[in-house]
């Protein structure tokens, strides 16, 4: 029933870091962007927008990538990285294995943070009914073909490229 000396050494540790990281992963998700034309921002409803009509000439895939890191994956990386490395050896190899791996747990929280900021967009040229043609970069969650008539809604706010219906 009662942990041995030896396994509270290694939970303790484990127990501190996720009461240090779960925060930081709820507030890292309050701090969803989006880039979808589906999503409005709540000071971005009840505004009024200017709505072009055109037909989208050609679409390209992209990536979007979130330009604003907010360093919760190095310090989450790093904090869980010392925290496993910290049981490994004793005197200054202790020592060395913490700081060991809270450096390569830092990089790898980094470049998590990196991949989760991605997602997949869509550069759409769309050439409105007066011959001017635009660009639009947006997530890639409305289906758009060349030919198809859309609206391009501005204003406010971002530039969005939605189906005429």
């Amino acid at each position: 029933m009662f942990m041995t000396t030896l396994q509270q050494r290694v939970a303790r540790p484990f127990a501190i870091a996720a009461l240090v990281v779960a925060p930081m992963v709820f507030l890292a998700g309050c701090a969803n962007k989006s880039a979808s034309g589906n999503v409005y921002t709540y000071g971005q409803a009840q505004r009024e927008q200017i709505v072009r009509m055109g037909s989208v000439v050609s679409t390209r895939p992209i990536v979007i990538q979130n330009d604003q890191q907010t360093g919760l994956g190095t310090v989450a990386g790093g904090a869980l990285g010392g925290v496993a490395a910290s049981s490994i050896g004793g005197g200054r190899g202790k020592a060395l294995a913490t700081i060991g791996g809270a450096l390569l747990g830092g990089l790898a929280g980094n470049a998590v943070e990196k991949e989760v900021g991605k997602s997949k967009g869509l550069e759409v040229t769309v050439q409105l009914d007066n011959g001017e043609t635009r660009v639009i970069a947006q997530e890639a969650d409305i289906d758009l073909r060349p030919g198809q008539r859309v609206r391009v809604i501005s204003g406010g706010g971002p530039t969005r490229v939605v189906p005429a219906y």
